[in-house]
């Protein structure tokens, strides 16, 4: 939602400033229409991206990070939605419905770590196990249960083999889980300084009117 209200203030801001350029170049330096309608979306076109440059600049030093370490969590985002895309596909494949609450569960804590790391880069230092190691595990052995699963012909191997990854997905989901909780963390030690700042505040309160009432009666 953000993103899309700054796309259009960039975007009303690039067309008022090509509206301005547009007859100053025409009628006070007296451009052809052409040469003024050039000047006019170049005009704009600066505008629209410096705009981009200033917004991508405040959202660098907000998350207190470097225009390289930006473009490394990027990347190392983009491999992610690439492996949580794969996750889906074999998890929507297997069939069952004893597995249906579990993945449902993993699915929503890997959505939530990607998430939160994508509104605000900094958490990608928080879930670094996730991102270089969980999530690999995570998506390898879900597409290799996936295809094992799909096969007509069920040995005591197979089955046993199959009994073993999905076990061993559920330890990898356990610790994937333990990965948004370390994430939270800073946030959840904020929130209970801030209540206990609250609760400080209600009972200073409740005792002055306490005295209050006290020395009226």
């Amino acid at each position: 939602m953000k993103a899309l209200l700054q796309f259009i203030l960039r975007s009303v801001a690039a067309f008022f400033s090509a509206g301005i350029v547009w007859p100053v170049s025409f009628f006070a330096f007296h451009q052809s229409f052409l040469l003024a309608s050039f000047y006019a979306l170049l005009g704009g076109g600066v505008v629209y991206f410096s705009l981009k440059q200033i917004e991508h600049f405040q959202h660098l030093r907000k998350n207190g990070l470097t225009r390289r370490e930006y473009k490394f969590i990027e990347e190392n985002l983009k491999e992610a939605k690439q492996k949580i895309v794969r996750l889906r596909k074999s998890m929507t494949s297997v069939r069952g419905i004893s597995h249906i609450k579990q993945n449902f569960n993993m699915i929503r804590t890997v959505q939530k770590i990607y998430s939160n790391t994508k509104k605000e880069p900094r958490r990608f230092y928080q879930a670094e196990r996730f991102f270089y190691s969980h999530l690999d595990s995570l998506v390898e052995l879900t597409e290799k249960y996936a295809f094992l699963s799909s096969q007509p012909a069920k040995t005591k191997e197979l089955s046993r083999s199959l009994r073993e990854t999905r076990e061993m997905i559920s330890q990898i989901n356990e610790a994937i889980e333990e990965d948004l909780r370390a994430m939270l963390v800073d946030d959840v030690d904020t929130l209970h300084f801030e209540l206990d700042v609250a609760k400080q505040s209600v009972n200073r309160l409740k005792d002055t009117e306490r005295r209050s009432s006290s020395e009226r009666a």
